[in-house]
């Protein structure tokens, strides 16, 4: 089973953090490694929010779009499986951690319900170096990403 991680980033940094993601993912991977210095967990409690965990696993239960998926919540731990996929999740404070034999399970199963909680979720592979949002950037976003992109001419 692959080990990923989801974190719920705020929005002014999503926007702007959107096509590079690799920031987003060394900053977290350099946080994981380093998270007793005082700096970095600041930050990263400044750039991160919150998860709730009631409000995840109702979500999740009310919007699930798979009719054929079944469901187990022990705490705060939430089994989903179907006949030839399975998913843990643990939700902590700030993150919520999966396991699942590919990443094309969590597509299929979990991330669609997970896009309508919140478009700025950043899915990272914690064994690997698979990294990157799991919605795509909305239309409202065109001025600011055009702007990013020629900022520097």
């Amino acid at each position: 089973m692959n080990h990923y991680s989801i974190y719920w980033i705020k929005e002014e940094f999503a926007r702007h953090f959107f096509y590079r993601g690799d920031i987003v993912y060394r900053f977290i991977k350099d946080y994981q490694v380093n998270g007793h210095r005082g700096d970095l967990k600041s930050q990263f409690d400044y750039v991160t929010r919150e998860f709730s965990c009631s409000d995840i696993i109702t979500h999740i239960r009310k919007n699930n779009t798979c009719s054929k998926l079944s469901m187990e919540v022990e705490g705060d731990f939430l089994k989903i499986w179907s006949k030839r996929r399975y998913i843990s999740l643990h939700i902590e404070k700030k993150r919520i951690n999966f396991r699942s034999e590919i990443i094309l399970d969590a597509e299929e199963t979990l991330f669609p319900t997970l896009r309508s909680f919140h478009p700025h979720l950043f899915v990272m592979g914690e064994d690997s170096t698979n990294y990157g949002w799991i919605s795509p950037v909305g239309q409202e976003d065109e001025d600011e990403i055009r702007q990013a992109l020629y900022s520097f001419l």
